[in-house]
């Protein structure tokens, strides 16, 4: 996956590092404790580091005229061989209150440049008194899930591939997946779109994980709700899938 790529999901909205550096961070009051964007991006690396994690590609974004950032970085990790996927860290950064630091983890496919997030919440720090002081501490937990995330993920990906499946039930996983807001009324022509006419011939098999891949295709690009998108897409599927909540449960920012 190049930087361009990844960049897919960021949009028009793509930034370099520089222009990062150029937001003003506004000042701290006693209870509200900002940090700048790079502050967070820099202590984020440096915990990936730490953990032997290489940094191959990073795309960043910024919107509300800079208040409210988003990045994503696509990470190799030692001893998991990750032939058609990578891994993916997602950090978002507010200076408007809209929302806490956070970190997430999730997959992207590499033939098709499809990203998702999947899970729970794996940092989430509130812009509060010491938050400097914690956030190193808190960023190399999330980073230390990284192993099992993986792990689960490529269990994930078995059993989707596994798990045959017909035009009927496609049809009626869309549905499930609107009434669950995985996707919006206008994405439905989309994703059936891809299930019957896929652009990369590598989901043309008749399972889940080619509507898994139809629905990631639909979704690329939308990087501010991918997050809780992908958390209600992963509900629909893994119940399709009869995986247990242990296989189905994953890192995910809300």
């Amino acid at each position: 996956m190049t930087l361009n790529n990844l960049a897919l999901h960021c949009g028009n909205a793509r930034v370099e590092f520089e222009t990062l550096e150029r937001v003003e961070t506004p000042k701290p009051t006693r209870r509200w404790q900002r940090i700048a964007h790079t502050e967070l991006l820099s202590v984020v690396r440096e915990r990936l580091a730490e953990a032997g994690m290489q940094i191959l590609t990073e795309a960043h974004t910024l919107h509300a005229k800079g208040a409210q950032y988003f990045g994503l970085l696509q990470v190799a990790v030692a001893g998991h061989a990750e032939k058609d996927w990578g891994t993916i860290v997602g950090i978002r950064n507010s200076h408007d209150k809209r929302f806490p630091a956070g970190l997430a983890l999730g997959s992207s496919v590499f033939v098709c440049e499809n990203g998702a997030f999947t899970g729970e919440v794996v940092l989430a720090r509130k812009h509060t008194t010491h938050i400097r002081r914690d956030l190193p501490e808190v960023t190399a937990r999330a980073v230390g899930r990284l192993e099992d995330f993986i792990g689960q993920t490529e269990k994930r990906a078995l059993v989707y591939q596994e798990r045959e499946m017909g035009n009927k039930e496609a049809h009626d996983l869309v549905v499930r997946a609107l009434d669950a807001r995985a996707i919006t009324t206008t994405m439905v022509p989309r994703v059936l779109e891809q299930w019957r006419r896929p652009n990369h011939p590598e989901f043309k098999d008749r399972n889940l994980w080619s509507l898994y891949n139809a629905f990631t295709e639909t979704l690329k690009g939308g990087l501010t709700k991918l997050p809780r998108r992908c958390e209600a897409l992963h509900g629909v599927l893994d119940s399709a899938a009869h995986t247990s909540a242990a296989e189905s449960e994953i890192a995910l920012s809300a």
